[in-house]
């Protein structure tokens, strides 16, 4: 079987092509968090106080709960900014970990490869993510901790990953932007009305990050028929249980500070991480393109399309990219 080097120093026509067309997207196209955002503007500036801070009742699970919705409204503000900043700062730590693991793999390609510009306009994009979200952050006054202390302990090493197994890593780029990306669409979807940073920050986030999801998709695409029959067999149990523990990671605040902070009851956490039934649908909901891209990948047989059910983000698969979520709304 012929290595990753070989492999890719001559891709497929079409795959040099989607890459091609990237490179010169992110060339084209491209946001500086300090030239597009204009920080100091009065309209973009952070109010504690703003009400627009208030957790959306059918895309947040714990905006979904009736202990949240039946808080005064300074408490729902006051939450809603700690929640919100917390999401922020754990996507500016996963940025992090898809930096190293891009820079490993980038480091074993051959001379020529198209991939090797492509993943560098990447990564260049995600440094200005990460001084966005960290800027939003500082500026929001909300000392949110980010990832857990597990996840912050391992990410270090998570990123060798990108240098042993390339598509691993990219399945796990994969499972840690799909939650994110989700989340801020459905927000955008139902004309939330976030802070004006806030909304600016998912705006130019999403613009750029569709372009880092097309690559990781074609990359699995392309690759994967070379992987072995034992790859194939681990990754389809793999697969969405990696899925389910990234999606885990980024979109659930620290149980211990976020409870402490704010003195949830701890059948409210349940319920809104991830036991509730409207809880359920919304992780479910972050997943129908990976279900379309496990289906691709041979992955939703009969091991696969169980695991996917254990791990509850089951469902049905997107028939195209951003297809939205209409039947996640109807039912809140």
């Amino acid at each position: 079987m012929p290595t990753l080097a070989s492999a890719v120093a001559t891709p497929a026509p079409g795959y040099r092509e989607l890459l091609a067309v990237l490179s010169e997207g992110s060339v084209r196209r491209r946001f500086d968090p300090y030239l597009d955002i204009d920080w100091d503007a009065p309209e973009l500036a952070l109010d504690p106080e703003d009400p627009r801070w208030v957790l959306s009742g059918t895309v947040d699970p714990l905006g979904a709960t009736r202990w949240y919705q039946d808080q005064p409204l300074e408490r729902q503000i006051a939450i809603g900014r700690w929640r919100t900043m917390n999401t922020v700062k754990v996507g500016a730590a996963f940025e992090s970990i898809l930096i190293r693991g891009l820079m490993a793999f980038i480091m074993g390609l051959p001379n020529n490869s198209p991939e090797f510009r492509y993943a560098l306009h990447e990564m260049t994009e995600e440094c200005n993510h990460i001084q966005m979200f960290q800027e939003l952050v500082n500026r929001s006054g909300a000392d949110v901790p980010g990832m857990s202390p597990l996840f912050r302990r391992l990410s270090p090493f998570i990123g060798l990953v990108g240098h042993i197994s390339p598509s691993a890593f990219m399945a796990g780029i994969l499972a840690g932007e799909e939650p994110i990306d989700h989340f801020q669409k459905a927000l955008i979807r139902e004309d939330a009305n976030l802070p004006p940073a806030v909304l600016r920050t998912m705006q130019i986030h999403i613009a750029e990050e569709a372009r880092h999801i097309s690559w990781a998709n074609e990359f699995l695409k392309t690759y994967w028929p070379e992987r072995s029959w034992r790859m194939k067999a681990f990754a389809t149990v793999a697969f969405p249980l990696l899925l389910r523990y990234l999606a885990y990671e980024i979109m659930t605040p620290s149980k211990k500070i976020f409870m402490a902070e704010f003195d949830i009851p701890a059948e409210v956490f349940r319920e809104a991480f991830w036991r509730g039934p409207q809880a359920r649908r919304i992780m479910a909901g972050y997943f129908p393109e990976m279900r379309a891209l496990a289906a691709d990948l041979g992955l939703m047989n009969r091991v696969g399309r169980r695991l996917w059910k254990i791990c509850r983000i089951d469902g049905d698969a997107a028939r195209y990219r951003s297809a939205p979520k209409r039947e996640a709304i109807a039912i809140a």
